[in-house]
């Protein structure tokens, strides 16, 4: 069978959540699954460089037969073989790479290049993972406000102009339903850019008081939010875009999202921190409705 030459068309940044589409590539696994490469997909993949948000549930229908997609990710190939996630050897977009969306199903005679199937996701999970995505986005927005006078150092701003302690600090990020857990190192790096850490498991509370505040603020407005991208593709850039009554958010970002920011209701935050290994850990834990 032929590797694809271009990268995947994806559909998921419009919101689309069904896709009429022709399989171009089908390949089996050491795990027993089967990668099957479309070339249009609604469905949201795993990425490989930044895994923040899993991939959607959704299925493969064709000739009667309904496939469920147990996973989905990211992978790229120059043709000659198929590398998936972390085996990608190659950075995203490199010129003679094609980088594609790998539904993984398992093993079905139905399945063959050329085939056309419809691509359908779960739109109950996609809203959920949505709601979650954005508040995460909001909620380190609101978060580098609350902590922006402990810098004492010029470092880059966020969407909103504040010191960027999200970007600066972040170790994971994991979006949910409904919610997400990010959570970032206190240690010496961070203390070297100039961001200062004593005092900080003391006022906790405080923060964490500032930030729903401004969550609350935000929520209420019921802003619109969107997804620009480059163009069609996998690899064209996308980005968040929240239009905030004071100053458009605009951040890159590869995931899903809700419409407006009416969708999500009330938004919340608990902040924590932890000791790993001599290193302070904050944790901050979004939770939408």
């Amino acid at each position: 069978m032929t590797l694809p030459a271009l990268d995947t068309t994806v559909d998921y940044p419009a919101g689309r959540t069904e896709s009429t589409a022709t399989v171009l590539h089908v390949e089996p696994l050491p795990t027993g699954l089967v990668a099957v490469l479309l070339d249009t997909t609604p469905v949201h993949p795993v990425d490989a460089g930044w895994p923040d948000q899993g991939p959607d549930r959704a299925v493969l229908r064709t000739q009667g037969t309904e496939l469920p997609v147990l996973d989905c990710v990211v992978g790229a190939t120059d043709g000659s073989a198929l590398y998936l996630g972390r085996d990608i050897p190659m950075p995203n977009g490199t010129p003679g790479w094609a980088f594609v969306v790998a539904h993984l199903v398992a093993p079905d005679d139905a399945l063959a290049e050329g085939l056309s199937v419809v691509a359908v996701v779960d739109a109950g999970y996609r809203q959920r993972m949505s709601a979650g995505h954005t508040a995460c986005h909001l909620a380190s927005l609101a978060l580098n406000r609350a902590l922006a006078d402990r810098w004492k150092k010029e470092v880059r701003t966020d969407a909103l102009d504040n010191p960027d302690f999200d970007g600066t600090a972040i170790d994971v990020s994991l979006i949910g339903e409904n919610g997400s857990v990010d959570t970032y190192r206190l240690g010496k790096s961070l203390r070297r850019k100039g961001f200062v850490t004593e005092g900080l498991t003391g006022q906790l509370a405080e923060v964490e008081s500032v930030v729903n505040a401004a969550l609350a603020e935000w929520v209420a407005t019921g802003a619109s939010v969107r997804i620009d991208r480059d163009g069609p593709l996998l690899t064209d850039r996308r980005y968040w875009i929240c239009e905030l009554p004071a100053h458009e958010a605009r951040i890159p970002c590869g995931g899903t999202h809700v419409s407006s920011l009416a969708e999500l209701g009330v938004v919340r935050v608990a902040l924590s921190t932890a000791d790993a290994e001599g290193t302070t850990v904050l944790t901050m834990e979004t939770f939408v409705g």
